[in-house]
């Protein structure tokens, strides 16, 4: 295949992580020492479909290996969802003369990927772009852990004014669907109790446990909220315990760390693992794979169909669930 591949298309889609720009910048360079063409397509797919693009060469990527965020830009297309929409991308994908596509994202990203390689017979590779780690297929995402470093980094300094004033913090991370950053966040950051969505605890289960803590270390306690808990979040979990005539004499705070996990220059190991995954997107695809993520397993590239990524559940693991219990 790497013979009829004169020209490669590359794009960043869906929510933004630390460690897109090294994904492209080994995409682009490993292409070039192929004698492949790479054009860079703005905004994702929306871009793709109202035809933003540019040249990218080797000197184009200097200097981005440690930015954060993605100079492609991203975006979420809903055009993008109905047939007209991935038509007019796919004009444009030809009228660029691009032979296969890279794409950098998460679960939207493969999915559109598979629906648009299927009918329009382009191929497409995809490397995982993502904080919340909650693919399948591969055992970390791009940019996870920078998030959870992010967030480890905000919890030290939330249990400093914590302990001065013996408090009660509920910090919430992000995790719509899953609780890897919560789970890993809450370890590193000795947080006294984690809720995830992989694991359903009752209200009364979170007071009883909050009281014990309180009560017999007498002093502070954090707790880490996935954004998605079943509970309703730090703010709806606030709310139920002011509501407690148990906790009158509490102080109850509430943190929700958002959007700055996305942010900020990516860690070394998302820079050493985005760049392995950008470099094996470019060898799978003149190897003659198409319709495949690009992930690494037990420290191994790995190749998973795409619609296996995003119609299977990644797991989590419960061993690091066990753990967050017992060393609370």
């Amino acid at each position: 295949m790497s013979d009829a591949i004169k020209r490669i298309g590359v794009f960043t889609s869906g929510g933004d992580a630390p460690g897109m720009n090294a994904c492209l910048r080994a995409v682009v360079r490993t292409a070039h020492e192929y004698g492949i063409a790479v054009t860079g397509i703005f905004r994702g797919y929306a871009g793709m479909i109202e035809g933003e693009s540019t040249e990218l060469t080797t000197r184009d990527v200097s200097g981005i290996l440690q930015k954060g965020g993605t100079i492609l830009k991203s975006a979420r297309s809903k055009q993008f969802r109905t047939v007209d929409g991935r038509i007019a991308a796919a004009e444009n994908v030809r009228k660029w003369q691009i032979d296969a596509l890279i794409g950098i994202g998460g679960d939207g990203t493969l999915q559109g990927a598979t629906i648009f390689s299927a009918e329009h017979n382009i191929p497409i590779i995809c490397c995982p772009g993502t904080i919340d780690n909650d693919l399948f297929g591969t055992d970390y995402t791009i940019g996870f852990d920078t998030a959870i470093n992010t967030a480890i980094q905000s919890i030290d300094r939330i249990r400093d004014t914590a302990d001065a004033h013996n408090r009660l913090f509920l910090v919430e991370v992000m995790g719509r669907d899953a609780g890897f950053i919560a789970l890993h966040s809450g370890i590193g950051g000795g947080a006294e109790l984690v809720l995830i969505p992989e694991s359903n605890q009752s209200m009364e289960y979170v007071k009883k446990r909050i009281l014990e803590t309180m009560s017999n270390q007498l002093r502070s306690s954090i707790v880490i909220v996935a954004e998605g808990d079943e509970l309703g979040g730090a703010v709806h979990i606030a709310s139920s315990l002011e509501d407690d005539s148990s906790f009158d004499d509490i102080e109850i705070r509430v943190c929700i760390l958002g959007h700055t996990q996305r942010g900020g220059s990516p860690s070394a190991n998302d820079r050493v693992l985005a760049s392995r995954l950008g470099m094996a997107s470019i060898d799978a695809l003149v190897q003659g794979h198409t319709n495949v993520m690009i992930g690494i397993v037990h420290d191994r590239i790995t190749l998973t169909p795409s619609e296996a990524v995003w119609t299977q559940k990644k797991i989590m693991n419960f061993d690091l669930m066990k753990l967050a219990d017992v060393i609370r």
